[in-house]
């Protein structure tokens, strides 16, 4: 058995070698370039095989019972009274987001051999994943902040190469710079709540801050606890800062799948509940987080009933389902919220690479079309110019549509659990004694939200691949055209099928304990991620009786039902234009609203980057010039006036040059005399 040191270093290091390996030979051999079949194993075994050493630590560890393992592998920083090592971190908490991280990556790198092999950068696209995957684990693993920010800012550069991979489009550079900044204002708040926590306990470990607690003062807990939810907000795409992640779908299917789905945003929900011994110090806090939470889930669930690109539908509906763990984790249920993680990665990576399938074969179609002479413009990623695909994609269908099943909460699927049960926390906070009407409030959104969850899904997978093909035209146009609808290749449709498997069997992991003591009496307790994260997370525990978790639960699958009811009403005869403009009537002025993203961007644009840009080019660029530039050229033309003045004193005469030493001479002489 080898030294946890020398297993923990593979975790972390192999995704490193990879990045590494294919990086700087991608980068200075053109063979090696066209070594595909290499580089795309050596990619998915830089992640697989920590994948798999996790599961062991995690299988060992359940077993075992033991306490967290630390291991330290070299002291970092070492000034002053700041000490940080890089250390990493064996936990309850961390070993499941390790298994999520290099798991589902896995899964997505192993899907884009299949996806990315004809794209000239092949190499560079896996290099980036590696190296993704590499700031992923410092974040989820790290003992301390530090060590977490340096992954944390890592996923973030890395989101920015990925979401830019195709550069040369300049909307797709456009958004990567997007996400790197609005990124940075939520880590500017995660710096300064870093050094408050530094000022108070003096470290920056997770043991020491959690285990000093009693030194946080109230108003301090309020301040470093609202700093980090700004900086969550950044990462974990919520009001006022999710923007940049629709946008985000510029990039590669695979990389929408890998970062926006199941790693990257969860990062903000991995910190507060990692330090959620301190948040619920802070009842403001929370239910600030419980409001931005329910508020971003409900805006984002709107705009995507009126989206018709199929990776926008799923952008907005990944900041929706954000929204609802922001809603647990405000609502004192840290385990339900990571239930919710673990959940969303299952079936949001198989919707994001189902989508991926999609795209590729009317991609494909396209190609061909053009190669038959047949110039057909159509944007391959609209839903409108779909429909049917289910006859020639039955494998993407049905993962497709399990997973559809799991995100809109029908039983017994995995969403089904996990939204369920942040719902009733949310409903068991309106009985605490702080804003207990508020909580009341927001669990109707959350409902509200849950229901608009079911009926936009549904909405896209019958636009998507039942009724009929909405460009006939194309049949007739190119003979045979209709073969060029197919089914992806294995390497794609396998991840799938794994990802839609563990839509269905993953929200077992979290069974509500209520069903247990409905039949077997108080005794009853089944739910065993609740069990796993209880020495890490500070749930606030349920008190609601058990019938009333019943009748919570039964709304909870009306409302879900409803909206695929209504869903099917509108859309399952293959009449979006007519729906949609039955929308459109039903809401008015509100739907434009909606489909307008709520104007935020152009808010954004007029209030604060406008403004920027003029203050910049009037008053900050008119400094630079004037004074800034002004002084460094003073100071360059005061060196060259002295020097063209004593460029004369420089004759080349000897009695000249020693008539001054002379002089030089005398005058120290009366210096050291008077």
């Amino acid at each position: 058995m080898e030294s946890p040191t020398a297993l923990v270093s593979l975790i972390v290091g192999l995704p490193l070698l990879g990045f590494l390996i294919n990086g700087l030979a991608g980068l200075s051999s053109e063979k090696y370039r066209e070594r595909k079949s290499f580089i795309g194993i050596l990619a998915n075994l830089a992640v697989f095989i920590p994948f798999l050493i996790s599961l062991s630590f995690f299988i060992g560890y359940a077993s075992a019972g033991s306490e967290a393992l630390v291991v330290t592998l070299f002291n970092w920083i070492s000034v002053g009274d700041l000490t940080v090592d890089i250390a990493y971190r064996l936990d309850e908490l961390s070993l499941i987001m390790a298994l999520v991280v290099t798991g589902v990556g896995s899964l997505i790198h192993l899907y884009s051999i299949g996806y990315m092999h004809h794209d000239p950068g092949y190499w560079k696209f896996f290099a980036y994943l590696n190296l993704f995957i590499f700031a992923m684990l410092n974040l989820v693993l790290g003992n301390n902040l530090l060590l977490l920010f340096l992954g944390w800012e890592g996923v973030g550069l890395c989101s920015y190469l990925l979401i830019g991979f195709w550069y040369t489009d300049m909307a797709k550079s456009d958004a990567a710079k997007k996400a790197f900044l609005y990124n940075r204002v939520g880590d500017f708040a995660f710096l300064v709540a870093m050094f408050m926590v530094f000022s108070t306990v003096g470290s920056l470990d997770f043991d020491v801050i959690l285990n000093n607690l009693d030194m946080f003062a109230a108003g301090s807990v309020f301040w470093i606890g609202l700093l980090m939810l700004i900086g969550a907000t950044g990462k974990s795409a919520q009001i006022p800062l999710f923007v940049w992640l629709p946008d985000a779908m510029a990039g590669p299917t695979s990389v929408s799948a890998l970062i926006h789905a199941a790693t990257m945003v969860t990062s903000g929900i991995y910190l507060i509940t990692r330090l959620s011994p301190m948040f619920v110090m802070s009842p403001e806090v929370m239910m600030i987080i419980a409001v931005i939470g329910a508020l971003t889930a409900f805006v984002a669930a709107t705009i995507a009933i009126t989206q018709n690109d199929i990776k926008g539908v799923l952008a907005y509906s990944t900041v929706s389902q954000l929204g609802f763990m922001f809603l647990a984790l405000g609502s004192g249920a840290f385990t339900a919220a990571m239930f919710h993680v673990v959940t969303h990665a299952f079936f949001k990576a198989c919707l994001f690479l189902g989508s991926g399938s999609v795209i590729h074969t009317m991609e494909h179609l396209k190609h061909k079309l053009h190669d038959q002479g047949k110039h057909v413009e159509f944007d391959h990623q609209d839903i409108r110019n779909m429909g049917g695909l289910k006859e020639w994609m039955p494998s993407t269908y049905k993962t497709f549509m399990i997973a559809t099943i799991a995100i809109a909460g029908i039983p017994p699927l995995a969403g089904f659990f996990s939204k369920d049960e942040i719902l009733m926390h949310a409903m068991n906070m309106g009985y605490g004694e702080f804003a207990g009407a508020m909580y009341f409030t927001l669990w109707g959104v959350g409902m509200v939200t849950a229901f608009l969850t079911a009926f936009y899904m549904f909405r896209l997978t019958l636009t998507t691949f039942h009724g009929s093909f909405k460009l006939p035209q194309l049949f007739s146009e190119a003979k045979g055209s209709e073969q060029f609808l197919h089914e992806s290749p294995k390497t794609m449709t396998i991840p799938l099928w794994s990802l839609a498997g563990l839509s269905i069997v993953g929200g077992f992991i979290g069974l509500p304990n209520f069903i247990a003591k409905t039949f077997t009496g108080e005794k009853g307790h089944i739910n065993w991620l609740h069990d796993w994260l209880s020495p890490i997370a500070a749930d606030i525990p349920l008190t609601l009786s058990v019938p009333a978790e019943w009748v919570l639960m039964m709304i909870s699958i009306a409302v879900a039902v409803g909206g695929v009811f209504t869903a099917f009403r509108m859309y399952g005869n293959n009449q979006q234009a007519s729906s949609d403009q039955l929308l459109s009537d039903r809401f008015g002025s509100l739907y434009g609203v909606w489909k307008d993203k709520y104007s935020l961007d152009e808010v954004y644009q007029g209030v604060i980057i406008n403004p920027v840009v003029k203050i910049s080019d009037r008053v900050l660029a008119v400094f630079d010039m004037k004074i800034v530039d002004g002084l460094v050229n003073a100071i360059a033309g005061t060196v060259k006036l002295t020097g063209s003045l004593t460029r004369y004193i420089q004759t080349g005469v000897t009695s000249s040059y020693a008539l001054f030493l002379i002089l030089g001479v005398i005058l120290v002489m009366s210096m050291l005399l008077f």
